[in-house]
């Protein structure tokens, strides 16, 4: 794999950052559109290690409370613990992605999360010894409305359907898996894709993989957009409104306890800020809290603790 080009004859490290650099602007210029308020503070900040990245965040919309979607491509020496966690020495890495957090003001709109990237590690010489893509998207509602979550995931097949017959099945499982608050024995939200460690086969060539995931990536708007614009005027009352918050506080420990990007970040000294703008602005946690027996939010609850096939439903 060392020395691998693409077609258009860039590094594919080079091939995919120009990619997110692209989905960043269309999506944020798309997400603006939509709120109508609020605009996108954008921070461009370095890596001591080396890299850096470009934060856009955005709060206290019409639509979007708290948002963000950023890119980051870094690189330097691989920290002891992810030498360890990896079985390698003295090995060096790149990363580079986009990644996206939504969380909107109206309880009828779903949190959405989405990353596309890629990884690369290095020997000593500066040689490639291991290469691979990894992303996804997934769905997290407050109250659940069965069209949109049938709305995510066709797209989500539909994408995946163009490069593999079985992709879709097989990622969607893996986001089930992966997206699982083990503490609580419940899903995160209603999933979507999950991949990761997509490295070169017989039956895939990383243009294949580059191919897949920016078809993913290039999804996305077709996959949220229509459910923000079904539902951003939907009317809703406090009492909804602090199940909301309460609902973000399993989001907001899914992500500190569990999420392997988060981690990542941590350990390689990634920019706080830009690691931890996925949490929500307002959260409760209440103690022993259960919905009230044939509630819509029992419903959720009750559908959280087994995932569901949407495209057969």
């Amino acid at each position: 794999m060392s020395g691998f080009k693409n077609l258009t004859g860039l590094p594919t490290k080079d091939k995919f950052y120009n990619y997110i650099l692209n989905l960043q602007d269309t999506i944020t210029s798309k997400l603006e559109a939509i709120d109508g308020k609020a605009k996108f503070r954008q921070d461009v900040w370095e890596r001591p290690e080396g890299g850096g990245g470009r934060t856009r965040v955005v709060e206290n919309g019409n639509v979007f409370e708290k948002g963000g979607v950023n890119i980051s491509a870094v690189h330097g020496e691989l920290p002891d613990s992810m030498q360890q966690y990896f079985g390698v020495k003295d090995a060096n890495f790149f990363a580079c992605g986009l990644s996206l957090v939504l969380h909107p003001k109206n309880p009828m709109v779903p949190t959405v999360h989405a990353n596309w990237r890629y990884f690369e590690m290095y020997d000593q010489q500066g040689n490639i010894v291991d290469s691979w893509f990894g992303g996804g998207q997934d769905l997290t509602p407050y109250y659940l409305f069965d069209d949109d979550a049938i709305h995510f995931h066709h797209v989500c097949k539909t994408a995946c359907d163009k490069h593999q017959p079985h992709f879709y099945e097989l990622y969607k499982k893996k986001c089930d898996d992966y997206f699982w608050n083990t503490h609580r024995e419940e899903a995160r939200g209603l999933g979507g894709l999950f991949f990761d460690y997509c490295k070169a086969t017989d039956e895939m060539s990383m243009e294949d993989w580059y191919s897949f995931v920016t078809e993913v990536g290039d999804s996305f708007l077709e996959c949220y957009v229509p459910i923000v614009e079904k539902r951003k005027d939907l009317p809703y009352t406090d009492a909804q409104r602090t199940w909301q918050e309460i609902r973000r506080g399993r989001y907001v420990e899914f992500n500190l306890v569990h999420d392997k990007g988060t981690l990542f970040g941590l350990k390689t000294n990634g920019r706080i800020e830009s690691i931890l703008m996925s949490l929500p602005p307002h959260v409760q946690w209440v103690y022993d809290h259960h919905p009230e027996k044939g509630s819509d939010e029992e419903k959720l609850i009750d559908l959280l603790k087994k995932p569901k096939d949407w495209i057969k439903f």
